[in-house]
């Protein structure tokens, strides 16, 4: 195998490789200090997909509530921008997978999920709001 051979063949593995990444990288997980740090960039939107009981005890700054277990779920997400850009939590991250993946159904393409939802963000020592 020649050097221009081997460079063609390292490009296209690189090129499959980020192309894979790509692909999956519009949903994932962060940790609460990686979560944080998305929630404070402009454009981010942070949803709280627990049920407004939850939400009024404690949620995080700017957060907008959209209960998923609520029958009008994707009536409330299909008033959404499904191109921007979203911060998905609940109580301990199972909610805000299967929100996510509602989400994801409907067209949205960039969705971020807190690892361990609210209980490990207040664990980490993060602020919560009330009311």
């Amino acid at each position: 195998m020649g050097m221009i051979e081997g460079m063609r063949r390292l490009f296209v593995f690189v090129f499959a490789l980020v192309t894979l990444v790509g692909c999956s990288s519009g949903s994932q997980s962060l940790s609460p200090t990686d979560f944080q740090k998305l929630t404070s960039e402009s454009g981010v939107i942070t949803l709280d997909v627990r049920t407004p009981a939850e939400f009024a005890a404690g949620h995080l700054s700017n957060a907008v509530n959209v209960d998923v277990e609520s029958p009008d779920f994707a009536t409330q997400i299909g008033q959404l921008d499904p191109k921007a850009s979203y911060a998905v939590y609940c109580r301990s991250g199972n909610r805000s997978k299967v929100a996510m993946e509602q989400m994801s159904a409907a067209g949205f393409t960039t969705t971020h999920d807190l690892d361990g939802g609210i209980v490990a963000w207040q664990a980490a020592g993060l602020p919560v709001t009330t009311g």
